[in-house]
């Protein structure tokens, strides 16, 4: 994975929340300086005559956009690792925080896996492993293998919390034997193996059922631009989209699994990748959407990509988002205004941060191209784990805005960076980033009533009624 040296920042810890009335409209904060870190506040919103030297953020809930599939991480190798050594009472306190949605835990909903290692593992493997010179067309040995150690147990462990979590396979390699290089890292997929690796996606979904897995999406590669990780591969956009419409379209549907099929999965510097592969009617028909991370390239492609063929969707599938340890601030505002608030405004269904945990090195990752910098959304240390930025940045959306949840209309006033939901329950969620350089003082106007609100520089708060 490339990565932002943009986002830099620091390690989270623990915090407390007020237990209040659950009717009282809510407002959860986090500040820059760390004495609030998605604290839910004593006082919520409150009705009031409109201030009229304050901005104000007008919600038009008659205006609708996307539907919102969910909000969380990448459960790679490592964190499940890291998540199945700890001791049953410890995970299972870790994985209600992060999948339930009662009390203070914040409701991940959606979770990317790899499929086969990322450079996220310990050891690098696919699924169908063989000597060089050796070939297994029909995949009869495939076996998903080093998971069952640890990805399937947690993931199990996780659906036993919300069995409507949605779940998005990416590969980062194809097993050697199919590449032009037999080599983990780099190379291209040989045409004379696409039937091939179609039947591996196949059999990737089935044996994950068999396990009580349901796959919901798979994308075709992971940063296929980027050959340089361990794994990885080099898939062209013709490559892809021939990939597409000749062979995993037809495997999925001979095989009658539904499962989405989603291409590109890569920066936003390249919109055309996408759009050129949605440009090829073939390819179209069985593709669900196009995914997105941002280490390269402006948010707004994807809008780009949604206009050129606003009946596919958009996913936002990856970003790292670190900070450095021991810093006396949180740069919140940052992953917030990119990624929660820059892919939503942009027809994003989901919004996945890359790696939900590691320890306190970072570990483990790939030699030759692995991310050494990669830190978790929480880092484990044995039993004990802590909390980082990426944490509270998912937090403030995952908890409030749930799958089924469609982004409504709202204007952004200069350094008041927003974006608005209505909940399948009828709520609404409105999520603030103060990037101006003091505190800002602001109205909320929906359906006629107006709200006073105030936000610290730096500081984030979702707003629920």
């Amino acid at each position: 994975m490339l990565v932002n040296k943009s986002i830099g920042l620091l390690m989270g810890c623990a915090f407390t929340f007020s237990a209040m009335a659950q009717s009282q409209p809510q407002v959860w904060l986090t500040k820059a300086d760390r004495t609030a870190l998605f604290t839910r506040q004593a006082t919520g919103l409150k009705e009031s005559a409109p201030k009229t030297k304050h901005p104000v953020i007008i919600i038009n809930d008659k205006k609708t956009f996307q539907s919102i599939d969910g909000f969380g991480y990448a459960l790679t190798g490592g964190s499940a690792q890291h998540i199945i050594k700890m001791s049953a009472q410890a995970r299972a306190a870790l994985l209600n925080e992060l999948f339930a949605t009662n009390g203070n835990n914040i409701g991940v909903s959606y979770i990317r896996l790899s499929i086969g290692a990322s450079d996220l593992n310990e050891k690098v493997f696919s699924y169908n492993d063989l000597p060089e010179g050796q070939t297994d067309l029909e995949q009869a040995k495939f076996d998903l293998g080093p998971d069952k150690a640890d990805v399937i147990p947690v993931m199990k462990e996780i659906l036993a919390i919300n069995p409507k979590i949605k779940i998005m396979g990416s590969p980062w390699s194809p097993p050697l034997w199919m590449k032009t290089t037999y080599d983990a890292r780099g190379g291209m997929l040989k045409p004379a193996y696409y039937a091939a690796y179609a039947k591996y996606f196949v059999r990737y979904v089935q044996e994950m059922k068999k396990e009580g897995i349901s796959v919901d999406a798979i994308t075709v590669q992971n940063e296929p631009l980027h050959p340089g990780n361990n794994p990885s591969l080099l898939m062209v956009a013709p490559d892809q989209a021939l990939f597409v419409k000749r062979f995993l379209g037809p495997a999925f549907a001979k095989a009658n699994i539904k499962t989405k099929i989603i291409i590109y999965d890569h920066n936003a510097d390249r919109p055309d990748y996408p759009i050129s592969i949605l440009d090829d009617p073939e390819a179209k028909k069985y593709i669900d959407g196009s995914a997105f991370h941002l280490y390269g390239g402006k948010i707004e492609a994807l809008t780009d990509v949604h206009n050129a063929h606003p009946d596919k969707n958009i996913y936002f599938s990856e970003q790292m988002v670190v900070e450095q340890p021991d810093a006396t601030t949180i740069d919140i505002i940052n992953p917030v205004t990119r990624l929660i608030i820059g892919a939503t405004r942009n027809w994003a269904k989901n919004v996945l941060e890359w790696n939900l945990a590691a320890d306190p090195e970072n570990k483990p990752y790939t030699d030759r191209g692995g991310c050494s910098m990669c830190q978790g959304a929480v880092t484990i240390d044995g039993d004990h784990y802590s909390r980082n930025l990426a944490y509270f940045s998912i937090a403030h959306a995952s908890k409030f805005v749930r799958p089924g949840s469609v982004r409504v209309a709202s204007n952004e006033p200069a350094g008041l960076a927003n974006v608005a939901f209505k909940t399948p329950d009828g709520k609404y969620v409105l999520i603030v980033a103060n990037t101006c350089k003091t505190a800002a003082a602001f109205n909320i106007s929906l359906k006629g009533k107006t709200f006073a609100a105030v936000l610290d520089k730096g500081a984030v708060a979702t707003y629920i009624w």
